[in-house]
């Protein structure tokens, strides 16, 4: 079985395909590598397999969430600060970026790094030098930046968030990940691999999913992914004592998404056209076609508008849109 701690688990093609992506991005020369996928799909895995998988594995691979850290301290944990360069700076001290000179940054969640620490970051990586906080020369490194985000940039590009220079910058090598959604098959094969992991670190003897929850988990949507079906079967170790994880250990927002998920279908799967949809004319019928389709969707992925829009094989800012025009949000 391979190692969740070093691989991505799962048979499915987009994981191959995936897989194969990975090492060859990893073994390029490509200084500039950004991932996108949703919270919960393994961007911090993916970037750290293509820093074991390049030249730089022997080297540092430093990791930084921008939403974590507030937006006045950033710069200086990356480029790092002279002594006196602010308030409380006693010691000079080096930035992560030095730290892993000759290995991999990786930046997740950019988008949520401000506009002025944005451009800092495109004079980076157009020169690999910077400058420490208060310093005059320049400190020159050599080393690969793995940015991730959960959002598309584009769209942040185009509402001011983020700068356009700085995305073109980034997106000269981008790996998408497939949420657990597109890949349902690979929730069964997940699912062992965490419950091998859990019957080794809480001394248990589960053998697995009963056949009912195994169809239940391959009809939910995963809105939060590995880490929710992580999270999911971890605390059934904790709370449960059965061995073997039946539906009455699920959450009740799984059993209706669920239900709700195939009512939909069924009911979709039924409808004709009837005498009163008729009398309405093409356009009324057909926005109150629409209307029941989104209304089916959102229950079946228990509220989720990413999931529902993904359903439907629409974005979620068109689904959105449809949203407003037909009534069901207001703007």
């Amino acid at each position: 079985m391979a190692n969740y701690e070093r691989d991505l688990i799962g048979e499915h093609a987009s994981i191959d395909a995936l897989r194969k992506l990975i090492t060859r991005v990893a073994k390029s020369p490509a200084r500039t590598v950004l991932i996108y996928g949703e919270t919960g799909t393994g961007k911090g895995l993916v970037a750290r397999m293509l820093h074991q998988q390049s030249a730089r594995a022997a080297s540092e691979f430093v990791d930084i969430n921008c939403a974590a850290i507030p937006s006045s301290l950033l710069e200086s944990e990356l480029f790092g600060h002279e002594r006196g360069a602010f308030t409380g700076a006693q010691v000079k001290k080096a930035g992560l970026v030095e730290m892993a000179n000759h290995g991999t940054v990786f930046l997740d969640e950019i988008r949520e790094m401000d506009l002025v620490l944005q451009a800092k970051l495109l004079s980076f990586l157009d020169t690999q030098s910077f400058r420490r906080v208060g310093a005059v020369t320049s400190t020159s490194v050599d080393v690969r930046l793995v940015a991730a985000t959960n959002k598309i940039l584009l769209g942040e590009v185009n509402s001011g968030r983020f700068r356009e220079d700085l995305y073109y910058r980034l997106q000269v090598v981008a790996i998408n990940l497939p949420a657990l959604r597109e890949r349902a098959s690979d929730a069964l094969i997940l699912s062992q691999h965490f419950v091998d992991k859990f019957n080794a670190q809480y001394k248990r003897n589960i053998t697995g999913l009963s056949e009912e929850v195994q169809q239940i988990f391959l009809q939910y949507p995963w809105p939060g992914n590995v880490r929710e079906l992580e999270n999911l079967i971890e605390r059934i170790f904790i709370l449960e004592d059965d061995d073997v994880i039946l539906p009455r250990h699920l959450p009740d927002r799984i059993l209706r998404t669920v239900k709700a998920k195939a009512a939909g279908v069924s009911s979709l799967a039924r409808s004709q056209p009837g005498s009163d949809e008729l009398l309405l004319g093409f356009h009324d019928a057909t926005a109150h076609y629409q209307k029941k389709l989104i209304e089916a969707a959102l229950a079946a992925a228990g509220g989720n508008l990413q999931s529902a829009a993904a359903s439907l094989k629409i974005s979620r800012h068109a689904m959105r849109h449809q949203m407003i025009k037909l009534g069901l949000i207001t703007d």
